[in-house]
């Protein structure tokens, strides 16, 4: 099974999914593992508190149905955060399984002074070099050093159309589980066992090397000392209770039992994104992953989401990388129409992209019918290095050769029709060389003797990729695109493609020093490539994307490697860091505004008949008790129940993420502190009244 099917065959919570994470959520109670959270090992140590007295509670023949329910919903809330955390570890974990299957007991062909040795491919080491023929595996990760060969890489890409590899060029690389599919290569071993580039993607896949980044780590700080501020206020309670019930002269005025105390401590810090965090941290690295995208470690992830500027090769990024036919220029007297037939029967057999522009434009543009080879009885002429032109020679009317028609460079039509004794037009030059000072190419046309006119071909602007420019710029993210096409030709694609800066004439030594520059007034920066040239850059970036089908230095140097060798992806991958920070933004401002309403549902149960006139009556705090909840018993306890089952409706939006949006900082900031932060008062407000009225009617109290 493929990257891709796996991630399209895993469904967002299935049912093996949810009981492996159910079994995996006991697991997780291990004390060396809740101690990694440590606002969940707060509550644990509380929900052991509570029963440790329900226990002896129960001993002693005096327990209460209400302590009995606190402690099991503590209980709960810890088990609903390792739940949370163990789905999104299970959704990668069963990637990683469907990889492994790609895996088996390989042999090698080791190659030794007599000849070929076969071993297993577990003995493999580096700087060995195997032989790899028509329908072997390879190995393991290595260069080619010898041959060139068609390779399936579906096992590791999700593609089933094979590529070339061969020596000495960029695409030289190779990866362990993919397969030869023709001829002979040999190939250097250059990873060790156990640390190939499928081992990597399932470790980084299962999480297992999974390390917090800066921000969860600073986020993970500030929920420890919220934790240990609730803490401590917690602790001061009773002290300052007793203080007041004796200067009202009351006995028993509040409830301050020590179960009660830790659900106010659990209900007060924040579980809800301490629950969370861990979560929303597998869940970006699974998105990415899902795109086909692997990242060598959260901190790549994360800093995606803060690129101010990337970095933009223009073939194949911003233009299709293969030059298209965009004009037809008739010479003096020669009608378009005819310039574009004759260009099109040129370019009938042209198999290449170029030639195919050529049909088409002919077609769409001057309503040409669509021909076929086999609807012109003539000869086609194939393009070749020594003559640079192709074309078409049509008999007619018992003449061998009525037609001949050739396009190809201005030297090659020149010497054509000079051969036939005709005169290269110098107005058909003047035109080849202002279309070449645009940097597009020029394709000159002729049939027989006279010269019909120039074909223009450039390198077109992919459709739709101006708009995700303009929504890089409303989140703040400069463009660069980087091209070794002259300064003229640099601006007219980048006003053409809506990039707000370009480099023309770049050399390995621009690239680095442009991200140096940009970091050094605070910038982060992202970039793709896939040569051994571009590996500098890539490991100066802040965001390095290399190309599988690139070469081994730029996968080894870059922080993120793109199995699907797509260099548009690198807008894809800034997307999905942008939408990891909305995430883990807004349930954290959904989190602590969520503990203000369990405030209002607590504080006046415990307190409520403080300073009361009578035994009856109730106390100034009860003022706060604005949902009318039924005892204080069952106010403590819905804002228990509630504090546990949001973490449970919250995985989902964990798992998918916030919904992306191409906006500012600042309207994210607003829109999180509207949507989430008001939303997170209301909701446990309409939620922590519902179970009070539930609690009530099945008399749990």
């Amino acid at each position: 099974m493929t990257t891709k099917s796996v991630s399209s065959s895993i469904s967002f919570l299935s049912g093996e999914i949810a009981f492996q994470a159910l079994k995996d959520s006991f697991k997780k109670f291990h004390p060396k593992l809740l101690v990694k959270n440590p606002v969940m090992f707060v509550v644990a140590v509380g929900s052991a508190i509570t029963t440790f007295i329900t226990v002896q509670e129960i001993l002693s023949g005096t327990s209460s149905g209400f302590n009995i329910q606190v402690t099991l919903w503590l209980w709960f809330t810890v088990l609903f955060a390792n739940f949370a955390e163990a789905v999104a570890e299970g959704r990668g974990k069963a990637q990683a399984e469907a990889l492994k299957k790609n895996r088996s007991q390989l042999t090698a062909r080791l190659k030794i002074a007599s000849g070929e040795k076969s071993i297993p491919a577990a003995d493999l080491k580096k700087g060995d070099i195997v032989v790899c023929e028509t329908g072997d595996t390879i190995p393991a990760d290595g260069v080619i050093i010898e041959g060139i060969a068609s390779v399936d890489e579906s096992a590791i890409t999700g593609e089933s159309a094979p590529v070339i590899r061969e020596s000495g060029d960029d695409r030289s690389a190779v990866t362990g589980g993919t397969k030869v599919l023709s001829d002979r290569i040999l190939i250097r071993i250059t990873s060790e066992q156990g640390n190939t580039f499928l081992d990597r993607i399932i470790s980084l896949v299962e999480g297992s090397k999974r390390q917090k980044t800066p921000n969860e780590i600073a986020l993970t700080i500030m929920l420890s000392a919220l934790t240990i501020i609730f803490l401590l206020v917690v602790a001061t309670l009773p002290p300052f209770v007793q203080y007041a019930e004796k200067a009202a002269g009351q006995t028993g005025g509040a409830l301050t039992t020590l179960p009660v105390l830790v659900a106010l401590l659990v209900c007060l810090i924040p579980t809800t994104i301490g629950g969370l965090l861990s979560a929303i941290g597998i869940s970006g690295m699974d998105r990415l992953i899902r795109k086909n995208v692997i990242a060598t470690s959260g901190r790549a992830a994360e800093a995606a989401g803060d690129v101010d500027v990337l970095l933009l090769d223009k073939t194949g990024t911003i233009t299709l990388g293969n030059r298209m036919a965009s004009e037809f220029i008739a010479a003096d007297g020669v009608s378009r129409e005819r310039l574009a037939d004759a260009a099109q029967l040129s370019s009938l057999a042209d198999e290449t992209p170029e030639g195919r522009s050529i049909v088409v434009l002919a077609k769409e543009k001057y309503q040409l019918r669509g021909r076929d080879v086999s609807d012109v009885a003539g000869h086609f002429v194939p393009f070749s290095a020594q003559t640079r032109m192709s074309g078409v020679d049509i008999p007619k009317d018992g003449h061998k050769i009525a037609r001949a028609i050739r396009k190809g460079s201005a030297d090659a039509i020149k010497k054509f029709v000079t051969e036939q004794g005709s005169v290269f037009p110098k107005e058909i030059q003047a035109v080849v060389e202002g279309i070449a000072r645009k940097g597009s190419t020029p394709l000159v046309v002729a049939e027989n003797k006279e010269v019909l006119g120039v074909i223009e071909l450039k390198d077109v602007v992919k459709g739709g990729i101006k708009e995700r420019f303009a929504q890089l710029r409303q989140m703040g993210i400069k463009t660069v695109m980087i091209t070794g096409d002259n300064p003229l030709t640099a601006a007219a694609i980048a006003a053409e493609a809506g990039v707000d800066d370009f480099i023309a004439e770049a050399t390995p030594e621009d690239k680095l020093q442009r991200i140096r520059d940009e970091q050094a007034n605070g910038r982060l920066v992202g970039m793709i490539g896939d040569g051994t040239n571009d590996a500098p850059a890539l490991a100066q970036a802040d965001v390095g994307i290399a190309m599988n089908s690139g070469t081994q230095a730029a996968r080894e140097a870059g922080n993120m490697v793109d199995l699907d060798s797509n260099p548009t992806k690198l807008i894809e991958v800034v997307e999905t860091g942008k939408q990891l920070l909305m995430t883990r933004g807004a349930l954290t401002t959904f989190s602590i505004a969520n503990d203000v309403a369990k405030y209002f549902a607590i504080i006046p149960a415990m307190a409520g008949t403080l300073y009361a006139a009578s035994a009856i009556s109730k106390g100034p705090l009860s003022a706060l008790n604005i949902m009318h909840l039924a005892s204080p018993q069952s106010a403590i306890l819905s804002a228990v129940i509630f504090n546990a089952l949001i973490i449970v409706g919250l995985i989902p939006l964990a798992l998918r993420g916030v919904k992306y949006r191409a906006i500012g900082a600042s309207a994210v900031l607003w829109r999180n502190l509207w949507l989430y932060g008001i939303g997170g008062i209301i909701v446990p407000f309409v939620g922590i009244k519902l179970i009070d009225i539930i609690i009530v009617t099945l008399r749990l109290i």
